[in-house]
């Protein structure tokens, strides 16, 4: 008998469970990580709910924090029970699309061709990291040590929405002073609060329904919050920008009515940098776009991934420019993870990140 471990598994639509599965064996260039603490992401939620499609039987989860197991004959450069973390985007930098500059659309590994989001593996196209352990496909590109002195929590969001928010923030091609929007103040619209301080945005508005997120989006560097139950958001960007408009807006939430505002509020040749996942078709406002003629940028992001970016993104939290610890609001064992969903999927008791603990 092959030895077991305790996984979150995807059995249906609107059905996650703890279920035993065989430790997943190896090949020659993966790692086995033991899984240490990991977490619940929106995407997670998605799939839950059937709004994003994956195998029925598949473990979840594409956060890791833990300790190498087991190293494949030909990863080199790391040992056994080395803290370690592993991007939720783990490309094989073997691809076009990687090869190409776009390691998040790392789509070598599907027969048909091209898909979009080829690089996210964990959870999506292999088993994920929700899990007692997690293999990791092409380990020598993808894990990358946790520095000395950081705990789990303050690398947690690592491997996906710092990475993500970054990513929107970086993908706004935000300057020195600009002007931005954040749109949506969940864990991802955080990150990408702090990263549009991070790159010297001058003026930073978070948008939200929830007071508390707003308090800790001025926590992560937003200049001026707006909840969106209280005041017209657009109207208010207007003024603050003195009829202008931002520079840039991030949505971070993957509606209509976020997207549409977004676009509402940037100034003519500004940019949208999309970071929401829509489960829905999206209509662009005739107005809001100019009929075509506003020099807009709407661009979309997926989460870099692989070692390199792991490095940068610690080094931040290691250099004490930021912290993300205090997103952790709850925490679960492993084994109470479907209680954990329940929490996560309805937003009760001021959740923002969820710390499983593993091991």
């Amino acid at each position: 008998m092959p030895a077991m471990m305790k996984a979150a598994v995807f059995v249906e639509p609107g059905c996650i469970e703890i279920d035993d599965r065989p430790i997943p064996d190896i090949g020659p260039n993966d790692a086995l990580i033991r899984v240490t603490t990991t977490t619940i992401c929106g995407t997670d939620v998605h799939i839950l709910k059937g709004e994003y499609p994956v195998e029925k039987g598949l473990i979840v989860g594409h956060e890791p924090v833990g300790v190498i197991e087991k190293l494949g004959a030909n990863v080199q450069g790391y040992r056994e029970g080395q803290r370690v973390i592993a991007g939720a985007i783990c490309p094989s930098f073997t691809s076009y699309a990687c090869q190409d500059g776009c390691s998040s659309q790392d789509g070598g590994h599907h027969a048909h061709g091209y898909k979009p989001m080829g690089g996210w593996r964990f959870g999506n196209t292999i088993d994920g990291a929700q899990a007692e352990y997690l293999r990791v496909p092409d380990a020598q590109a993808n894990l990358s040590p946790v520095p000395d002195g950081l705990t789990d929590d303050q690398v947690l969001m690592c491997p996906d929405i710092m990475s993500t928010g970054f990513a929107g923030a970086e993908s706004a091609n935000i300057k020195i002073g600009d002007s931005v929007a954040v749109f949506a103040q969940g864990p991802i619209g955080l990150c990408a609060t702090a990263g549009a301080r991070l790159r010297g945005a001058g003026l930073i508005i978070a948008v939200d329904g929830v007071d508390e997120r707003l308090e800790m989006a001025r926590k992560m560097g937003a200049d001026v919050t707006l909840n969106f139950r209280q005041v017209d958001v657009v109207d208010e960007i207007r003024k603050l920008t003195g009829g202008r408009g931002v520079d840039a807006s991030i949505e971070a939430l993957g509606l209509q009515q976020t997207f549409a505002q977004a676009l509402r509020v940037i100034k003519p040749g500004g940019t949208l940098s999309s970071l929401g996942v829509y489960s829905e078709n999206l209509s662009i406002p005739l107005d809001a776009f100019c009929a075509g003629l506003g020099d807009h940028r709407i661009v979309t992001s997926l989460c870099p991934g692989g070692k390199e970016r792991m490095r940068r993104l610690m080094q931040v939290i290691d250099s004490g420019r930021l912290d993300l610890g205090p997103m952790v609001t709850h925490r679960y064992p492993l084994e109470k993870i479907v209680d954990a969903y329940d929490l996560f999927s309805h937003q009760r008791d001021g959740v923002l990140k969820i710390a499983l603990e593993v091991s």
